[in-house]
C-alpha cells in the first residue's frame, strides 16, 4: 500500500512538471491548430514583425559579407522538424524506434518548444550508434533537405562568402548537409552526449543552444552583416544583433509555394545517389498512414509475388494489375533476324524486378545475368537468372551461349540508380550481338523504395511490391540500325554511349560517367564487391 502511494505522487509530479507548466501554451496551440496532427512546431502568437521580409533583400554586393540564419523554418521550408528525426529512427534505428517516436505526438502536443526538442531527441537517439547516424546523415538526409529548401533564403545565402547557421537543432542532423551541399562554413548547434560508440539520447551540460547567446559568443562585438529568421518573436533577439535583418514570412509565400521551393535544376550539388527506404517526407500523418498500411502492404507483396512465381504469366498479370499494379507498355516485341541467336535487350535499371517484369509484359520467357543475387531473389524470381564472375572473357563466353538459347535480358549500368539520371554502360555487350534492342525502363513507389546500397538486398522486391500502387512503365526501342553496331564498324564503346544516349533521351534521364563503384563508394564506404554473405549482396 505504501508503495503504491509513492508510485502515485511520483506519477502525479511528473504530470505536473509536463502539464502545469505549459498548460497556457498547450491550450493556445490546441485552439490554433485544432488538434491537427501535421505539424508539431511551436507556433506564437501573430503580432506585426518589424523586420522586412527576405524578398526585399537585395542580392548585389554581398560576396564580402558575413550571413547567419538558422535551418529551422528558415532554410527549410518545412514548419516542423519530426520528419528529419523520423527518418533517423526509421532508417537509422528501427521500425520499433519509429513507432515509439509516433506514438509521443501526442505528448509532443503539449509540450512546450525546449521540451519537445528534448523528448523527440532522447527518443530518436537514445542508444543510436554514432556510424548508423553519420550514415543517415549523409546518404538519406540530403535528399529531404534540398526538397525542403526555401529558394528565396538559399540564393542571399549563396550571395554572401561566410556563412554561419546557428540552430536548437542537434548539430548532427544538419551539418553534414550544410557544408556539403550549402557551403556553410560553421554549423552550431545543440551538442548530445555520447557514451562509447552510441549516443545516450541527452544534451550535453550546455544543454539547447540559445541562438542569440550562440551569436554574441561566435561574434563577440563584431555584428554579421546579414542575419535571417522567422517572424516569430524568438528570434527577434537573435537577428537584431546583425546589421542587416530579414525574415522569413509564410504569409508571403501563401500565394506563390511553388515558386518557394528551391527546383532541382538550381540544387547546388545534384542528389545523384541516396539510400534509404522511405519514398516520403515522414510527417506525423504520412508516418501514420505508412504503420496503418504495413500489414495489408505486406500481405499484398507476398501475394504479388508468389502469383508472379508459381502462376503463368496470362494469369498472373491481370491478377497483379487487379491488386493496384501499374503496368504500361509501349512500343512493338521485336523478332529475332539471325538463326540460332536471340534478341538482346539492354534495359536501364531501376529495380531487381526490372527484367521480370519485361518478361511478363512481353508474354515471353526471357533469360536475365547479373552479377550477383541474393538466394532468396533467386529462388523468387519467376524467369531463369544467370550469374556472371566479372571476369571479362568468361562472362562473354556464357552470355554468347545464351544468346544461342533465346533472349536475354542485361543491365549495363550494373546497378540501379533512383534518380533521372544514367550511369555509364559497360561496354561488354555490345561486342556480343547485333540483335539490340534498347529498352527504358521506370519504375515508381510512392512509400518505399525498392532498391538499397546498405540494407538487405532479398528485401528490395519485396518493399518496393509493398507500395500502394508500384508502377513500371516500359518502352521498348527500335532495334540499334546495323551500321552502329560493332559489325557495322563501330567499336564497343560507341555502340555503349549510343544506346545510353538513346535511352536517356527516350526517359527525360541525363548521362552521366558516373559508376557502380562511384555509388557503393558514396552510399556504402566500400566498392560494392561482393562477398560470400548473400544478405549484402548487389544487384
Amino acid at each position: 500500500m505504501m508503495f503504491l502511494m509513492v508510485l502515485l505522487r511520483v506519477v502525479d509530479s511528473i504530470l505536473y512538471m509536463l502539464l502545469a507548466n505549459s498548460y497556457y501554451r498547450a491550450a493556445r496551440k490546441m485552439k490554433s491548430y485544432g488538434f491537427n496532427l501535421l505539424y508539431l512546431s511551436s507556433k506564437p502568437p501573430h503580432q506585426p514583425c518589424p523586420f522586412p521580409s527576405i524578398t526585399k533583400c537585395d542580392l548585389q554586393g554581398r560576396m564580402s559579407q558575413t550571413l547567419v540564419c538558422d535551418i529551422h523554418r528558415v532554410l527549410l521550408e518545412s514548419k516542423s522538424f519530426f520528419p528529419f528525426f523520423m527518418l533517423i529512427a526509421f532508417e537509422g534505428g528501427s521500425i520499433f524506434r519509429a513507432f515509439f517516436l509516433l506514438i509521443s505526438c501526442p505528448l509532443l502536443m503539449i509540450c512546450d518548444y525546449e521540451l519537445k526538442l528534448k523528448v523527440m531527441t532522447f527518443i530518436t537517439f537514445c542508444g543510436l550508434k554514432l556510424k548508423d547516424m553519420e550514415n543517415v546523415s549523409r546518404v538519406v538526409l540530403p535528399k529531404f533537405y534540398l526538397e525542403n529548401v526555401n529558394l528565396q533564403v538559399y540564393e542571399v545565402l549563396a550571395s554572401t562568402r561566410s556563412k554561419v547557421v546557428i540552430t536548437s537543432v542537434p548539430r548532427v542532423m544538419v551539418e553534414e548537409f550544410l557544408k556539403e551541399y550549402l557551403s556553410v562554413g560553421d554549423v552550431i548547434g545543440t551538442e548530445l552526449h555520447t557514451v562509447g560508440c552510441y549516443f545516450t539520447g541527452f544534451l550535453t551540460s550546455s544543454g539547447l543552444v540559445v541562438k542569440h547567446r550562440a551569436l554574441k559568443d561566435y561574434f563577440g562585438d563584431r555584428k554579421p552583416d546579414i542575419g535571417i529568421g522567422t517572424s516569430s518573436l524568438y528570434d527577434h533577439l537573435f537577428i537584431s544583433s546583425c546589421k542587416e535583418t530579414y525574415v522569413v514570412n509564410n504569409e508571403d509565400n501563401k500565394n506563390s509555394t511553388q515558386n518557394s521551393i528551391m527546383p532541382r535544376d538550381k540544387y547546388p550539388k545534384p542528389i545523384i545517389f541516396h539510400d534509404g527506404r522511405l519514398a516520403f517526407l515522414p510527417t506525423p500523418s504520412s508516418t501514420l498512414y505508412m504503420f496503418m498500411w504495413l500489414p495489408l502492404g505486406l500481405f499484398l507483396a507476398i501475394y504479388r509475388m508468389l502469383i508472379g512465381r508459381f502462376l503463368p504469366i496470362k494469369l498472373s498479370l491481370p491478377l497483379g494489375c487487379w491488386t493496384g499494379l501499374d503496368l504500361y507498355l509501349k512500343g512493338t516485341d521485336p523478332k529475332k533476324t539471325e538463326q540460332n541467336r536471340g534478341v538482346l535487350f539492354v534495359c536501364t535499371h531501376r529495380t531487381l524486378l526490372d527484367p521480370v517484369f519485361l518478361s511478363a509484359l512481353l508474354l515471353r520467357p526471357l533469360t536475365t545475368v547479373t552479377y550477383s543475387l541474393s538466394k532468396v531473389s533467386e529462388f523468387l524470381a519467376p524467369m531463369k537468372t544467370v550469374r556472371l564472375t566479372r571476369k571479362r572473357e568468361q562472362d562473354a563466353e556464357t552470355m554468347q551461349k545464351l544468346l544461342r538459347e533465346g533472349d536475354i535480358v542485361v543491365c549495363p549500368e550494373g546497378t540501379t540508380c533512383r534518380e533521372p539520371y544514367l550511369l555509364r554502360f559497360s561496354s561488354l555487350f555490345a561486342e556480343l550481338a547485333d540483335d539490340i534492342v534498347p529498352v527504358a525502363v521506370y519504375s515508381h513507389g510512392s512509400m518505399f523504395y525498392g532498391t538499397t546500397a546498405s540494407g538487405l538486398k532479398c528485401l528490395d522486391p519485396i518493399f518496393f511490391l509493398m507500395n500502394p500502387k508500384p508502377s513500371y512503365h516500359i518502352q521498348i526501342l527500335g532495334k540499334v540500325p546495323k551500321e552502329l553496331t560493332c559489325a557495322g564498324g563501330k567499336s564497343s564503346v560507341e555502340v555503349a554511349n549510343y544506346i545510353q544516349k538513346q535511352l536517356g533521351d527516350a526517359l527525360g534521364f541525363q548521362c552521366t560517367n558516373l559508376t557502380r563503384r562511384d555509388k557503393y563508394m558514396m552510399l556504402a564506404g566500400n566498392e560494392g564487391i561482393v562477398q560470400q554473405v548473400n544478405s549484402k549482396k548487389c544487384s
